[in-house]
């Protein structure tokens, strides 16, 4: 835990609150999110935080964009350390994965923000960056016929369903989080031998 009040001055209060209430959801999931606790952590009156924030779901929104930029980052980060005898979708899609086996609590408030229902505007261009780096990932190994032709709106939500209900299981302990790493690359294995072009297709 930080104390944060030598740390901001009235203009970056915003900034300081959803890194504060990011600690709380690391720490403690949703359930331990409150605009009280934020403020108190951050070192401000209770009635500080809604001068930026109108109540708790704004918050959370907030929070919920910072996750996604960090769950981009870490998508570029693993792609760009990509094993060579992968694909660029294998690598997207297990990255996915251990993302949220590593990071529980943020993939539950992706759950609810961004899965849940309509995303807030305030998240739509973190999701259309996803979408448009896994659009890249899918047209690009199909121009390189490491994928299979076809729509890739349909090529990416059918991976996109298997990553997302394999991280389901994970989080939810129906599979052991501790062989996250080892399932993964068991279940993409699998899937891929339905989507990746053999080496005698490839001909």
């Amino acid at each position: 835990m930080t104390d944060k009040r030598s740390t901001y001055h009235h203009g970056s209060l915003p900034d300081v609150l959803v890194a504060t209430a990011l600690e709380l959801l690391d720490e403690g999931g949703m359930a331990g999110v409150s605009v009280r606790e934020t403020a108190r952590r951050a070192g401000v009156s209770p009635g500080a935080p809604f001068r930026h924030f109108a109540d708790r779901e704004a918050l959370l929104n907030a929070v919920a964009g910072r996750v996604l930029d960090g769950f981009v980052a870490w998508q570029r980060a693993a792609l760009a350390d990509a094993r060579p005898d992968r694909t660029a979708m294998w690598t997207f899609g297990r990255a996915f994965v251990m993302y949220a086996a590593s990071h529980t609590h943020r993939f539950e408030l992706l759950r609810k923000t961004v899965y849940g229902g309509q995303p807030a505007p305030e998240l739509r261009e973190g999701l259309e960056e996803i979408d448009r780096l896994v659009t890249g990932v899918v047209t690009s190994g199909q121009r390189a016929g490491e994928l299979r032709s076809g729509d890739p709106a349909l090529v990416t939500l059918t991976s996109h369903a298997l990553v997302y209900g394999l991280s389901q299981m994970i989080v939810d302990g129906f599979l052991p989080a501790e062989h996250a790493d080892r399932l993964v690359d068991q279940v993409l294995d699998t899937f891929g031998a339905g989507i990746v072009l053999s080496p005698e297709e490839k001909r």
